[in-house]
């Protein structure tokens, strides 16, 4: 099993009213498709810092962490039965968002348009859970 990280990049960490999607370039399989930001945790490496690096690399951003979204499975998302995800809240702190790696576009969606794009099919679940719960902060 390998770990992948992501962030649900919001506005607000305390009341989340909109939420960065990233849609992704590569591979030809997932191209087209909409995701959280992140990527694999590297060997020696710990969960959040992996997730710093990603966002780094992938946006060119600097996030504050908030709490972790914690999935049905062990804390984390099944997003295949190889890979599991974890994921926290986040509000970008340094940086404007750009897709520089691994993605063509990014768009904020306003609460209660954060199912409105094509997700993939890992993220769908996830996505509901975290629209019911940023209402309720």
């Amino acid at each position: 099993m390998r770990l992948v990280v992501g962030a649900a990049l919001v506005d607000d960490l305390r009341r989340p009213r909109r939420l960065l999607a990233a849609r992704r370039s590569a591979p030809p399989a997932l191209a087209g498709r909409w995701e959280l930001p992140g990527g694999k945790v590297e060997p020696g490496e710990t969960p959040t810092a992996a997730l710093h690096r990603e966002l780094a690399e992938e946006l060119g951003v600097v996030v504050e962490l908030g709490a972790e979204v914690v999935g049905p499975v062990e804390g984390c998302w099944p997003l295949t039965p190889e890979l599991r995800m974890r994921v926290w809240w986040a509000r970008i702190v340094t940086g404007d968002a750009q897709p520089l790696q691994d993605h063509d576009e990014l768009r904020w969606l306003q609460e209660g348009e954060w199912g409105a794009v094509d997700w993939l099919p890992g993220d769908v679940a996830l996505i509901r859970h975290m629209g019911s719960t940023a209402s309720q902060r």
